[in-house]
């Protein structure tokens, strides 16, 4: 059973501070600040028990917990993270020099270390995203070398390899049962002290971590799925930082307090190609034509986002100028009141409200349509084995690897870790294929382009938004970090 690779932990920040939206600071590393804890309201709670491997794998990453060998700069490039520099060998080597670095353990970050970590990432079943189709080892090179080897040539492993869920853990972390266990084993600034299950955690400063002293004496942490919750606790004081406020609540808090992000995060409508209504292209067409998209930037998101283009949205700066019309398309059959089953999850306070929207529109088309309203955590397994006809998703289109390429690889191809809408088309696969033999970055977009034409082409997923993301932060707070990868919340330099 395939679950979701959302993908676990890597600390952005020591690198970032200087890249993205620092709010009300700078992100320095002197003593600035009284030690003051941090306190704050994440939307999505623990669904894997923080594993690395799964849906949590963000959790830990905005939260300064975990980090892996290379991390990603303000415009996409690779960024040194653990690994101070690397070079390619050949078409498939790279070896990365590491820096001098600590487990929260005590344990020192060796090469050994380092390979160890990334085996396991390979053994995890299903695979991480940021593997899907890719195979590699890793060995110890001397004191202070990790040779990673790959299958088949990779031209962007620097960038995979800052993928949250290839986050480096010490041996401590990985139990015999195949579990692994961030807690105390990471090596982010942040660590992992006490986990209160899906409600709510404790992380305390590392006093030793590499990239200076975080001026945070630790976090507390609550997990607030209700959007207006968050919120309100925001407002009246009982959180500093507030994350994915929904649109419908940003007026209620002072503009001060609310930092609208522009994102790579899309909100498309998945159909079903495997089984059920949307086996049938024509009815994928039907549901096609039967969405407008216009209403929901400015009616749903209140502004808070552009109407959907394609997979890519303007975050993703070099999209548009190279997007191709879709390919392939049928022509939509009559709905003749075809029965489906809608779902969306409320953990995002606005898709109840998108899927209300989709649910009138493809009614009027002449389906009939049920709609399904979960928690994330009791979704993700019955939409990841195609419980549901369609499913409405907001997916941050770089979050896995900054590879443009390895979103379409893990979410429409038949091997596809993420593959909600069970898209299996030769065209599509040997569309994606294409992209990821490409060496060149220019020319990797135009692939990409190319393959999102074929994907759409299928008409297996309507993008709908793309969206901005609107934080709280509370008026004391200074250096959180907001970037369009959604990867940071906090670094060394966050405070009140």
């Amino acid at each position: 059973m395939r679950r979701l690779r959302l993908l676990s932990a890597l600390l952005l920040a020591p690198v970032l501070t200087g890249c993205f939206a620092s709010e009300g600071g700078d992100g320095s590393t002197d003593d600035e600040g009284d030690g003051s804890r941090l306190r704050a309201a994440l939307a999505f709670p623990p669904a894997e028990n923080l594993s690395p491997y799964g849906a949590d794998a963000t959790i830990l990453s905005r939260l300064g917990v975990t980090e892996g060998l290379t991390a990603l700069d303000a415009n996409g490039a690779a960024a040194p993270a653990l690994a101070s520099s690397w070079r390619r060998e050949n078409d498939r080597t790279w070896l990365f020099t590491l820096r001098e670095a600590t487990f929260q353990d005590g344990t020192e970050v060796t090469p050994a270390a380092v390979a160890a970590s990334l085996t396991h990432a390979t053994k995890a079943r299903p695979a991480p995203a940021a593997l899907a189709g890719v195979t590699l080892t890793a060995q110890a090179d001397g004191g202070t070398g990790v040779r990673v080897t790959t299958k088949d040539p990779d031209p962007v492993l620097p960038l995979r390899l800052s993928s949250p869920s290839l986050a480096v853990l010490s041996a401590k972390a990985y139990t015999g049962d195949d579990g692994v266990d961030p807690a105390g084993h990471a090596t982010g600034p942040f660590e992992l002290t006490k986990v209160m299950g899906a409600t709510a955690a404790t992380l305390d400063r590392f006093a030793d971590y590499w990239g200076g002293r975080a001026q945070a004496a630790g976090i507390d942490v609550k997990f607030v799925a209700d959007g207006a919750a968050r919120a309100n606790a925001l407002r009246t004081g009982q959180v500093d930082l507030a994350e994915a406020i929904p649109v419908a609540q940003a007026a209620t808090l002072d503009k001060g307090l609310r930092r609208a992000t522009a994102t790579t995060r899309t909100t498309s409508l998945l159909l079903n190609t495997g089984s059920g209504a949307f086996k049938n292209a024509g009815l994928r067409a039907a549901a096609r034509a039967a969405v407008d998209t216009s209403v929901f930037a400015q009616d749903v998101y209140e502004g808070y986002a552009d109407a959907g283009t394609g997979i890519y949205g303007p975050a993703v700066t070099w999209a548009e100028g190279k997007r191709t019309a879709p390919t392939g398309r049928a022509r939509a059959a009559d709905p003749d009141g075809t029965a489906l089953t809608l779902a969306t999850y409320d953990n995002r306070p606005e898709l109840p409200e998108v899927a209300q929207v989709l649910k009138q529109q493809l009614e009027k088309a002449g389906f009939t349509v049920d709609l399904e309203v979960r928690e994330y955590s009791r979704l993700e397994t019955d939409a990841l084995d195609g419980k549901f006809d369609a499913f409405v998703l907001a997916r941050n289109t770089l979050v896995d690897t900054g590879d443009p390429v390895s979103v379409l690889a893990s979410d429409y191809t038949c091997d596809g870790g993420y593959n909600i809408a069970q898209l299996c088309d030769r065209g599509v696969d040997k569309a994606v294929a294409r992209a990821e033999s490409v060496t060149d970055t220019d020319e990797r977009q135009d692939a990409a382009m190319a393959a999102e034409a074929e994907i759409l082409g299928t008409d297996a997923v309507v993008p709908l938004v793309h969206q901005q993301i609107i934080t709280g932060v509370g008026d004391t707070v200074r250096g959180a970090l907001l970037d369009p990868y959604e990867r940071t919340l906090v670094g060394i330099g966050t405070r009140r």
